[in-house]
């Protein structure tokens, strides 16, 4: 038997290498470990099998990778020969001696021509195509394997991730390999979507293969920091918080983000980094895709580490918040508690995190604050209010008047205040400026669950209006409000003394309450429609309550006595200061803003909240115009009653003087500076304007004495000069004292009244004319009347005066 054969003798050691040296030195320490050697042995041939089939793989993917390199060249080479022949045909046409040119004559022109016009342009314009095709096969290429890399690291995660015992250090290094490599992806999409926007098909089969990598990646991302978060003893207890009294201070509960230490802190700061970059790649990515939308509203998310923060708080808090149904004031405690007590880690351990991450516009205090806030607003949208919802239905069912409104009232209340307390947290940054747009105070007020069912709104509106004229119908009952003035205010659009009854206080007050809570609404167009709904109406209220006034006063004397003319002078002064204080607030940029952007006001279409969803009446225009527009009709109306009233008195008491014609053709009574008869009628007017002058605010006042001047006007006018009399020079003289006693009466509030008599004292001014300047004038015509100075009278009028002019002869 030949043993050669069957024993083979180990090389000499002088042939291995070092590293198989060390190899065998390492596995082979004792005499003992021989015995392993077939294990050995058996374990090292299954991994050359391997590597093996590996490179065999290898080769056949690059064999592959080869044929299509090959497949491309041939392609490239047979363009750059068609290209090369193009060029020479070129060049051989353009080396032509030029005495051919001249001795062609136009024969020569027309092929140089033809060359420069359309073969050079034919090639350039095939260079060019040659060198995109080269440019889009560079890009494919480069993709292809970016994404293969993003796919191969996203497949290695997720493999390390289903084993036991694999390394955690490893698993997070190729999750940063993979974002890495996303980040390089999208670099190369968005060069080629701004610079090559025809290859629309090349960038959306990229994008589909990225999403279904990130589909992978961003679950098992956020699972890994849920685990993370939990192994750190995340949320704290919430024990020391949960008792009867959520306020009552108690042992401080250590922060697990400020107590971890060591390796634990490192892992969970790379962990909560790489879920920042991912964020901030996805931002990135719909940033290109929805380039041409409105997509910074699109995209404005909020922080994926901070929400991993606060969805097990939330958890973890309504487990007590269903025992304080009935206390709701705990869970606002117990909530604003929270925020409160780890705010400050979030802008000292996290905010450097998102910063290194590059996350544009976003800072964890704020999306601390926003995220807590938004849990708790969705807890009352599921919890609380549907069951104050209820208990109203059945108040409003059964009729009886229970605790539900209070309740409600209380509820809005404590939402108010907490979201004072916490735009104070927010303010302490300084970082208020980022909440100023409507969208973004949403997320910091927990009144934004109206924004999501305005009919919790109107419901709300429906509330406090009820409560507010319920509180205003004592006031309006007791008669002293009515008769006692506002003292003391003072406007800046109106600098003067309004003599309002104090009633008009009493509405202002509870309205201006009403916009006071509705500023903390987070929306311009929840507080526009909240006011149209509960503050219009209290307006129209005091409205309706001192036109109800003045008709009773109308009613029962016609307005000839004085009380009833006082009565109505108060309900016009308490009409112009609500009209002049609701104008001056409706100048504050809290108005304007309403008034700005009716156009997305709630309610102005039907299809926008359903078909249940009646539009606002009179939801155009500012806030209070249409109600600003009726008490300016209501002051206009009365003052003109006021008016008409004397007038009609004034036309009574002189009567007999505008009826008896004789006296124009005579002088005055001896001793007496106005007729008799008239003495009567100028005594009622002065009294009764004192009256009004008395009772009445400044500025209706002068529009009461100046109707009643025109009125007076027309009176005489129309009673005396147009009555066909006669006036001889006493009539002109005794014409002449009573106008000017007349004129007395009003010019104790203006210096020439005689200017708001134009037609009398025009009438008197042509009677006291010579008879030659009359006879001119009935030739003149127009020209005369202007020459002379009479502008408010017709010709005809003013023919008709001078031919009631008798002079002696």
């Amino acid at each position: 038997m030949d043993y050669e054969h069957l024993f083979q003798t180990l090389p000499v050691s002088k042939t291995l290498s070092s590293s198989v040296l060390s190899f065998l030195n390492d596995k082979f320490r004792a005499r003992t470990d021989l015995a392993g050697a077939p294990v050995l042995v058996s374990e090292l041939r299954t991994r050359c099998s391997d590597l093996d089939r590996t490179l065999t793989d290898l080769n056949r993917s690059l064999g592959a990778s080869l044929v299509a390199y090959a497949s491309f060249s041939d392609r490239f080479d047979a363009v750059f020969d068609d290209l090369s022949a193009k060029l020479i045909r070129l060049r051989s046409s353009t080396c032509t001696p030029t005495s051919s040119f001249s001795d062609g004559g136009e024969e020569g022109n027309g092929k140089a021509e033809k060359i420069l016009g359309e073969e050079l342009p034919a090639l350039a314009k095939e260079v060019a195509r040659v060198e995109t095709v080269r440019i889009y096969a560079e890009t494919a290429l480069k993709l292809d394997t970016l994404v293969g890399d993003i796919e191969d690291a996203v497949s290695s995660v997720m493999n390390k991730n289903l084993k036991k015992h694999s390394s955690t250090q490893n698993s997070d290094e190729m999750r940063l390999l993979a974002i890495k490599t996303l980040k390089m992806t999208e670099e190369v999409l968005t060069s080629v979507t701004k610079t090559r926007p025809k290859w629309a098909r090349l960038v959306s089969a990229v994008d589909h293969r990225v999403d279904r990598a990130l589909a992978v990646l961003r679950p098992q991302a956020i699972a890994d920091h849920r685990a993370l978060l939990a192994s750190l003893g995340w949320p704290p207890p919430l024990s020391t918080l949960t008792s009867s009294n959520p306020d009552r201070k108690s042992a401080e509960v250590p922060n697990p983000l400020f107590t971890m230490q060591g390796d634990l802190k490192h892992q969970y700061c790379e962990n909560f980094l790489a879920l920042c970059r991912l964020q901030e790649l996805q931002s990135q990515r719909k940033s290109r895709q929805l380039e041409s939308f409105n997509w910074k509203v699109a995209l404005r998310q909020p922080l994926w580490a901070i929400e991993e923060l606060v969805n097990p708080i939330s958890l973890a808090s309504q487990l007590h918040f269903s025992k304080w149904v009935d206390k709701p004031e705990f869970i606002f405690a117990l909530v604003y508690k929270i925020t409160k007590d780890y705010v400050d880690s979030m802008d000292e351990l996290l905010q450097p995190l998102v910063d290194e991450a590059m996350l544009v516009g976003y800072s964890c205090r704020e999306e601390w604050i926003s995220a807590m806030v938004t849990s708790l607003s969705t807890y009352l949208a599921k919890e609380i209010f549907p069951v104050y919802v209820g208990q109203l239905d059945e108040e409003s069912a059964t009729g009886i008047r229970s605790q539900a409104r209070i309740s409600w009232l209380h509820l809005v209340d404590l939402m108010i205040s907490f979201d004072k307390r916490v735009r104070s947290l927010v303010e302490h940054s300084g970082i208020l400026l980022t909440f100023q747009e409507d969208g973004n105070l949403q997320k910091i007020s927990s009144l934004s669950v109206f924004c999501d069912r305005p009919d919790w709104l109107d419901l709300w509106a429906e509330i406090e209006l009820s409560e507010a004229l319920d509180k205003l119908k004592p006031e309006m009952d007791d008669e002293r409000n009515w008769r006692m003035k506002v003292q003391g205010v003072v406007l800046s659009s109106v600098p003067e003394d309004f003599k309002s009854p104090a009633v008009s206080s009493a509405f202002l007050r509870h309205l201006s309450s009403m916009i006071d809570r509705c500023r903390s609404l987070p929306s311009i167009s929840l507080r526009s429609r909240f006011l149209r709904l509960g503050g219009a109406p209290i307006t129209r209220k005091f409205l309706d309550c001192i036109l109800q006034r003045c008709q009773e006063a109308e009613g029962l004397t016609a307005l000839t006595d004085d009380d009833a003319i006082i009565k109505v002078a108060n309900s016009i002064n308490a009409a112009h200061y609500f009209e002049s204080v609701i104008k001056e607030w409706c100048e504050d940029v809290f108005f304007l803003e309403m008034e700005l952007n009716q156009g997305d006001q709630l309610g102005l279409s039907v299809s926008e909240y359903g078909s249940h969803e009646e539009p606002i009446k009179g939801s155009e225009g500012g806030i209070f115009d249409e109600e600003i527009g009726k008490l300016g009709e209501f002051r206009a109306q009365w003052v003109e009653k006021i008016s008409v009233v004397i007038l009609r008195g004034f036309d009574a008491q002189s009567r007999d003087y505008m009826k008896n014609r004789r006296q124009w053709q005579e002088k005055g009574e001896e001793g007496w500076t106005v007729s008799k008869s008239l003495v009567v009628a100028l005594d009622y007017l002065q009294g009764k304007v004192s009256v009004v002058e008395e009772s009445l605010n400044r500025i209706d006042f002068v529009r009461v004495w100046r109707s009643l001047a025109a009125g007076v006007d027309r009176l005489v006018f129309q009673n005396i000069l147009m009555s066909n009399v006669k006036f001889y020079d006493g009539g002109v003289e005794r014409f002449d004292s009573d106008l000017q006693v007349l004129f007395g009466v009003f010019g104790a509030w203006c210096l020439r009244p005689e200017g708001f008599f134009p037609k009398a004292s025009e009438g008197l001014k042509l009677l006291k004319m010579g008879e030659k300047q009359l006879q001119d004038s009935l030739a003149g015509g127009e020209k005369w009347m202007k020459d002379n100075g009479i502008g408010h009278l017709s010709v005809t009028e003013m023919e008709k005066i001078v031919r009631s002019r008798v002079f002696k002869s």
